[in-house]
């Protein structure tokens, strides 16, 4: 009478693969030798293995299901009493634990890593955008071998040692039984290939370094520290594998007359105390171009004037921040009999209170005297 399996672990038909395995650990733990050491339970423990061996396999289990045989008739069978589920130690450890090694041999092709690259540009070109040419040193595939890494007229061969699985397995006794380990090809590291004839230009790796440009699009309202993705553009990875990412990482260099705050920019101008009292018009060299900056008569220093969309273009968005001008003005350190004489009779003349800007008869008379006096020397 055929061995119902799904009885033998405790588990329905329609039980899920996890289940399965749930219920192997389960009594793996209970009736492993080294626990109980009863005759009994070890042909017990063997009816679990072989049961855990066909459930487990989608293969056997379907055979199984539909009424065959897929072990032969064979219900206790195996190397050291573990049953011929236990092919190899990495079945055991995934039966415990739910961890199974890697099989098969390691591909020689994979994808090369990223890079990274700083490109320095001006405040003008941050703000408007532009289109620069870079050039990057980096893995190219090897045009001599294709990214084989074999010498022309050579191939890649099958490694003799491991047959092509890129593993080596020996059979060993612990206290679990006879047990089989594997572990990588010492003469192939884990490919399953060896190149007998390495290609003289790559020396096998497939790939070289080599210089290239590249135009990269800036756009408008970087600033320091953005990074601009290039999908492609970095290193070619080993046996010709599909390239990395390249980033090119944004340095904004100083600029000699403004500061920027985000997507503002700032700046200060120096007026005498004259033209701050009577107001003037200071010309200003702006991203845009030249612009005149309306000084009001009776500015103060460190007020600020805000011109409006003459700063940085929005990264994200639409519209441009502001520049905004700081206003300095200059206390004279020095003055000659003919100024501090006037400066004497204006401040005789400011004597009553006014608002700032505001002139009493004869203030703005004497101002433009000042002014000449001081524009003068």
């Amino acid at each position: 009478m055929a061995t119902d399996y799904y009885a033998v672990l405790g588990v329905s038909r329609d039980a899920s693969q996890e289940e399965i395995k749930k219920a192997f650990r389960r009594l793996a733990r209970e009736l492993h030798p080294d626990v109980n050491p009863d005759p009994k339970t070890q042909e017990r423990f063997k009816e679990i293995n072989t049961a855990y061996e066909v459930l487990s396999d989608p293969q056997k289990k379907q055979m199984y299901d539909l009424g065959g045989d897929p072990v032969g008739g064979s219900a206790g069978a195996g190397a050291g009493g573990f049953g011929p589920g236990f092919g190899s130690f990495s079945d055991i450890m995934d039966a415990f634990f739910g961890t199974a090694a890697q099989r098969g041999p390691k591909s020689r092709t994979r994808r090369g890593q990223d890079a990274m690259i700083r490109l320095e540009v001006e405040l003008s070109e941050a703000a408007f955008g532009t289109t620069k040419e870079i050039q990057v040193d980096t893995a190219v595939v090897c045009k001599t071998c294709n990214g084989e890494g074999a010498a022309p007229g050579t191939s890649v061969q099958t490694c003799d040692m491991c047959r092509g699985r890129g593993e080596v397995s020996q059979v060993t006794r612990s206290f679990l039984g006879q047990v089989m380990t594997s572990r990588p090809c010492p003469q192939c590291q884990g490919f399953g290939t060896i190149v007998p004839s390495p290609c003289p230009e790559c020396a096998g790796d497939g790939r070289v370094r080599a210089r290239r440009n590249l135009n990269v699009k800036i756009p408008a309202g970087v600033d320091s520290g953005t990074r601009i993705q290039l999908a492609g553009e970095g290193e070619v990875g080993p046996g010709g594998g599909p390239p990395g990412d390249l980033y090119v990482e944004i340095r904004e260099k100083p600029h000699e007359m403004f500061q920027r705050r985000g997507d503002d920019l700032h700046c200060t101008v120096t007026l005498p105390m004259t033209a701050a009292a009577l107001g003037t018009k200071v010309p200003l060299e702006t991203l845009d171009g030249l612009e005149e900056v309306d000084i009001r008569p009776g500015t103060q220093s460190g007020q600020s004037i805000p011109l409006r969309g003459r700063g940085v273009t929005h990264l994200r968005g639409n519209g441009r921040g502001d520049l905004v001008v700081h206003v300095e003005v200059q206390t004279p350190s020095k003055l000659d009999p003919e100024q501090e004489e006037l400066l004497r009779r204006l401040a005789q003349l400011r004597g009553e209170e006014r608002p700032a800007g505001q002139f009493q008869p004869g203030q703005q008379g004497l101002f433009s005297r000042l002014k000449d006096a001081f524009n003068g020397r």
